[in-house]
């Protein structure tokens, strides 16, 4: 058993939006880190929200910008999305997709009829992101569900991160729906539900797999439902305040600023440090407040500090001593 973090799992579940890309380039370090746990032995998994890519899609892109990876190796919510239109309804059943052609094409191997007009009387509605939905086909998907068709979304994730700062996501084209048809969709498929996890688990056997995303609100809210150990890396869209201001259910294991801290020990990434000096860092708590003092490594302060919010200090009653303590508060914004 290797002493770093990694080598305690028997499978690494990446998600794959702001952890291993940012769209169509890797972030730095993503290619080193699956490189080394596949010469170590560790399987992998990719676990994505995204429903506009296909399972070989996507593992062609990431082949292409130098991650390895195979078609069954990766596992996305217009795939399970599919799956589970075709278990609740007959063979055939006509469904509107809202979405890319990818989604389109994974209802059609469902065994299911995919649709683009209400007039066709779909049975359901899929809703998944693609960059060119529009006025027309939302149209048509109010329409359906208010004729009485059951509304799936592959996802609700409000922003896709990018190298231009986040984009809108699906979950920003699923409030137009929901502004007009003044309610939620009636299942969602991706994480923050757990079946993403658990099918790559069961597939590869794993009994102590390692989940690892980028926001708290899907991919460690869904670990945490999985009953799984997951890591927080802070190159997407979730950062330090938002893991500080966290709740019981959106609470990593681990914490890191990127996939390097795979390969540190587990010590110097579990989350939060139960005490009051690490790394450097101190922190003194009186009442309701904490003070941050020292310097050293960013994300030790915010282990440390995680374990006063979590414990019920407010973000508003943080504050730095040392200069290197008041300006890394500031960088986070707070």
């Amino acid at each position: 058993m290797s002493d770093h973090l990694a080598g305690a799992y028997d499978l690494v579940i990446f998600d794959l939006d702001g952890v291993v890309l940012l769209i169509d380039r890797p972030i730095p370090g993503a290619v080193e880190a699956v490189e080394r746990l596949r010469a170590d032995g560790t399987p992998i998994a990719y676990a994505t929200n995204n429903a506009s890519r296909r399972a070989a899609e996507v593992a062609a892109l990431l082949d292409g910008v130098g991650v390895s990876a195979a078609p069954a190796e990766v596992l996305t919510s217009a795939g399970a999305a599919a799956a589970l239109i075709a278990e609740r309804l007959p063979a055939g059943s006509p469904v509107l997709v809202v979405g890319a052609e990818a989604l389109r094409a994974e209802v059609r191997d469902a065994g299911l009829t995919p649709v683009e007009s209400a007039g066709d009387a779909p049975v359901a509605v899929v809703q998944g992101y693609g960059p060119e939905v529009g006025w027309t086909i939302l149209a048509e998907a109010a329409l359906a569900v208010r004729a009485g068709a059951t509304w799936y979304a592959t996802n609700t994730d409000r922003t896709l991160p990018s190298p231009r700062g986040p984009l809108p996501g699906n979950g920003s084209l699923i409030a137009v729906l929901r502004t007009a048809l003044d309610r939620d969709p009636d299942v969602v498929v991706g994480k923050p539900q757990p079946a993403l996890f658990t099918t790559a688990a069961a597939r590869n056997g794993a009994g102590r797999p390692l989940a690892i995303g980028d926001r708290l609100d899907t991919d460690i809210q869904g670990a945490v439902g999985a009953g799984m150990d997951s890591l927080l890396v802070l190159t997407g869209v979730s950062g330090p305040a938002d893991l500080l201001a966290a709740p019981a259910e959106r609470r990593p294991t681990f914490v890191a600023a990127d996939l390097s801290g795979l390969f540190r020990p587990a010590d110097r990434a579990r989350v939060p440090f139960s005490g009051t000096e690490v790394g450097g860092w101190r922190v003194t708590r009186s009442g309701g407040t904490a003070v941050l003092d020292g310097s050293g490594d960013p994300i030790d302060a915010l282990r440390l500090l995680c374990d006063s919010t979590w414990s019920g200090v407010p973000l508003s009653a943080l504050s730095g001593v040392s200069g290197a303590a008041t300006a890394l508060l500031r960088s986070w914004n707070l």
